[in-house]
């Protein structure tokens, strides 16, 4: 005898977010600021519980400073410590992984902040609880179809509730084996880029010192590597096999008597003791990148577009990207005036930028196998932007070579208000609008209604901000500039009709 289950059926959500790791929860606080009526589901009975992506680059930690989340972070997180090679119970001295770079005018966070993805997970979801969000745990995306006018879902619940919900939008965030992404039909492109299985856990450990990443690149069996996880007591403990046909096992070979073992034949060091295994996990390295980010109403954002190697830090980083882009697009479309066709530049410009971090983040793992490798520069995410963009205008005339141009990140300076008090462009940028920037420019400008854009004067006869100390002419030039939502320069001009006609073709509004 079967026993029907309840159905009931739900409206109002505009957008539906199924999952809630890191790139579901950005997506949310940044709808949840603009007003959007959202959902967020997860089939797990809690936020993840793993150490797994725990290098935040620079650019992400600007991300955050908009978002309202940075100071959370600054606060558990850390840098990156200094590397210590051993062989056996030898140790054969330390390096360094990362290039440590100073903060800049242009750029206040020098280098990657080093936090494990649990306690990322704990902070975005307690900003996204401040902005009177949540998530749905134990519900999962069991169906959905969509029509020309939105899409219908249905979830199911741990008690087998079955619920009907019509969104507007749903996005795919759920990971590398995405259910949104099987259900659409569309390919996932890639390959392993090292065949050699991982086992990845996070444990309690006596007796290595918590002042160093410890790595045993040539230990017999294949490198083991572990490093104290910050704000906690715990380390996280990674071993490659060599054997590419071993198929480690996360139940089995993560306990504490097995990982015991396997340190001391790693290693040769008999004083270790391993304690409580509080989450682990197998993978091997692969890079893959979805064929379509959009279909019609349903859109892919994090792994359930793009794996990447975890080399390099570039996976989290650029999924949470994928989610800060996306963000202000569907404000656009649901709440001003902006074509549908909108969401297609999310597909053209993270597509793009999904596939350069591939190659990157495949590269670094290949450098990685070599003696003491070093990240430079090029993970931190500062150099990415949409230069091909659809959306990117660059109108003036006669620009310097190596200049700031449309497309690029647009960059902080600290500068002065009226009062003499000390204003980064950061604050001036931050929040859900565009942000018209005119430097050095004293014709006069368009107003906007609706919040739509803020307008900050640098310099002039009557200026928003001063710039003694020339930081903001030295970023930036002379001229208007556009600053988009996610803080990319959309227009550059010296034409102040352009930046209206802008808007209304992006937005509708103007």
């Amino acid at each position: 005898m079967s026993i029907d289950t309840c159905t009931s059926t739900s409206t109002g959500t505009e957008v539906l977010i199924v999952g809630s790791g890191p790139t579901g929860l950005v997506l949310a606080i940044d709808l949840a600021r603009r007003g959007i009526r959202h959902r967020v589901i997860d089939r797990a009975p809690r936020g993840f519980p793993g150490s797994r992506g725990t290098g935040l680059q620079p650019r992400t930690l600007e991300v955050f400073e908009d978002l309202g989340v940075l100071p959370a972070f600054l606060a558990d997180g850390g840098p990156c410590p200094p590397m210590m090679n051993w062989d056996g119970p030898r140790q054969l001295g330390e390096w360094e992984l990362v290039e440590r770079t100073d903060p800049t005018p242009a750029a206040p966070y020098g280098e990657v902040l080093m936090l494990p993805q649990w306690r990322t997970v704990e902070i975005l979801g307690a900003r996204l609880a401040e902005l009177g969000g949540h998530v749905d745990f134990d519900t999962e995306l069991t169906d959905f179809s969509q029509d020309a006018d939105g899409v219908t879902a249905t979830l199911t619940h741990a008690d087998g509730e079955r619920e009907t919900v019509r969104v507007d939008y749903l996005v795919g965030a759920d990971g590398g084996r995405s259910t949104v992404r099987k259900a659409l039909g569309i390919d996932f492109e890639g390959d392993f880029v090292d065949p050699r299985p991982v086992l990845l856990a996070d444990f309690s450990l006596e007796g290595l010192e918590r002042t160093h990443w410890h790595i045993w690149p040539q230990a017999p069996g294949g490198m083991v590597m572990m490093r104290p996880l910050e704000g906690t007591e715990s380390f996280q403990f990674l071993a490659r096999f060599e054997d590419t046909g071993h198929t480690p096992d996360a139940e089995r070979d993560a306990t504490p008597e097995a990982l015991q073992r396997l340190l001391e034949e790693r290693t040769g060091r008999t004083d270790l003791r391993v304690g409580e295994v509080t989450w682990s996990s197998t993978f091997r390295a692969r890079a893959a990148m979805a064929g379509r980010f959009r279909s019609d109403r349903v859109l892919l954002a994090g792994d359930a577009a793009h794996v990447h190697s975890p080399a390099g830090g570039q996976g989290l980083n650029t999924s949470l990207q994928d989610a800060y882009n996306l963000g202000w697009k569907l404000d656009a479309v649901l709440r001003l005036n902006a074509p549908d066709t909108l969401l297609d530049t999310y597909e053209a410009e993270r597509m793009e930028v999904a596939a350069g971090v591939l190659g990157l983040s495949t590269r670094v793992h290949r450098a990685d196998q070599g003696e003491n490798p070093r990240r430079g520069t090029e993970t931190h995410q500062l150099g990415i932007g949409y230069p091909t963009s659809p959306l990117t205008r660059e109108l003036r005339q006669d620009i310097p070579e190596g200049a700031l141009r449309a497309g690029d990140r647009a960059p902080d300076a600290p500068c002065k208000d009226p009062s003499g008090a000390t204003v980064r462009l950061f604050d001036a940028f931050c929040g859900p609008q565009f942000t018209l920037l005119a430097v050095g420019y004293e014709a006069d400008l368009p107003s906007f209604e609706g919040g739509l854009a803020r307008t900050y004067r640098v310099e002039g006869p009557t200026p928003d901000l001063r710039d003694p100390d020339g930081h903001a002419r030295a970023a930036y030039g002379s001229g208007l500039f556009l600053i988009r939502p996610d803080g990319y320069i959309g227009l550059a001009t010296d034409d102040p009709s352009d930046v209206s006609a802008y808007l209304r073709e992006i937005t509708g509004q103007g």
